[in-house]
């Protein structure tokens, strides 16, 4: 039987100490062979008929990973895309609640609408801000800036003691804090960082009831049967949260669909307890160097106020952090190890 450290090494071999998943994660072997063999299709010009299994495979595995019916699950591109439907869902007028500074895919298209009443809050007073009259509440599980958490189960309860709809960002919080998107009205989140895919996909979940979407980007692959669907309009959609799809990129899925059964293998509480505990060292580490980061106990992305003009000497020396307004943000997953960590701060040190 093949451990965890094991199967992480006959996946990934990364040619720099990589700490920044929370911009992009690694591609796993796997991954790379299967995008190779879907894009050699298109070189060999044959069908590409075969790869939508990938991406109803993939839908199951997400699925799985959020602990919801596949039925509930829509495939899309963006979080961007997939908050714009929800805000066209919502009446004139209605009030969302939003989070102060919380990343943009998240809350512009709730501005841009123009007639909505949106209200940002410290992340902090999220659930306390809920009043009567907030139509929904939108956040990031994890801030993208600093990897604060939001409290979710203080917000939930909040909303459904109000009335209002929930709408949470998984995107920076996959596989190190559990999705239970069963929770909320609408979860959502991209595959690029922690679930390990290519750019392209992302996933939104919805209510069994729909929750009021209108498919309004739907096209022929959000029909029941869709190669029926393929001109005018869409007669019959799917009954499923496949009526919300956006036409896939195939040749992502069929990376994606290697890269979540990859993460299904690994087990998500194996992951969370390893990304957490490299995150914890580095904190300890951190207080060794006099140095105070961001307070996130228990979230896998460390911020640390003023070094984030270190990024680019770091990036030289082989080390992959991100610079965000000022700070270090360095984040940990699966692939990251103690010397990853120690090495970090070891070039901090100087």
């Amino acid at each position: 039987m093949e451990t965890f450290e094991n199967l992480v090494r006959a996946e990934f071999a990364p040619k720099s100490t990589f700490l920044n998943t929370a911009s992009s994660g690694l591609l796993p072997a796997r991954t790379v062979t299967a995008l190779t063999e879907a894009a050699r299709l298109r070189f060999e010009g044959r069908p590409l008929d075969t790869l939508f299994a990938d991406v109803e495979a993939a839908r199951a595995s997400f699925a799985r990973l959020a602990g919801v019916p596949v039925t509930r699950v829509a495939a899309g591109a963006s979080v961007a895309a997939h908050t714009g439907l929800v805000a066209a869902s919502l009446p004139a007028g209605a009030e969302v609640l939003t989070a102060e500074d919380d990343f943009t895919s998240v809350v512009n298209p709730f501005h841009v609408r123009g007639d909505l009443k949106v209200r940002a809050v410290p992340l902090e007073r999220l659930a306390e801000s809920v009043r009567p009259g907030t139509a929904l509440v939108a956040v990031s599980a994890a801030q993208s800036a600093d990897g604060r958490i939001a409290d979710l189960p203080a917000l939930r309860e909040a909303a459904r003691a109000h009335g209002a709809r929930t709408y949470v960002d998984f995107s920076q919080a996959a596989t190190w804090l559990p999705m239970q998107a069963d929770a909320y009205d609408y979860t959502v989140s991209v595959c690029y960082k922690w679930l390990l895919g290519p750019h392209g996909a992302g996933f939104l979940v919805v209510p069994e009831d729909f929750g009021g979407l209108t498919p309004i980007l739907a096209g022929w692959v959000a029909g029941e049967n869709p190669w029926d669907s393929c001109y005018g309009p869409v007669t019959e959609p799917a009954h499923s949260a496949r009526r919300f799809d956006l036409p896939p990129a195939l040749f992502t899925y069929a990376g994606l669909r290697r890269s979540l059964a990859l993460i299904e293998e690994l087990g998500v509480d194996a992951i969370r307890a390893h990304d957490l505990a490299l995150a914890d060292r580095f904190r300890a580490g951190l207080a060794e160097l006099g140095h105070e980061p961001v307070a996130a106990p228990g979230s896998a992305i460390v911020s640390v106020p003023g070094l984030g003009h270190r990024q680019p000497a770091l990036s030289e020396a082989g080390i992959e952090v991100s610079n965000r307004a000022g700070n270090l943000r360095a984040s940990f997953h699966l692939y990251n190890t103690a010397a990853d960590v120690d090495r970090l701060l070891d070039v901090l040190s100087g």
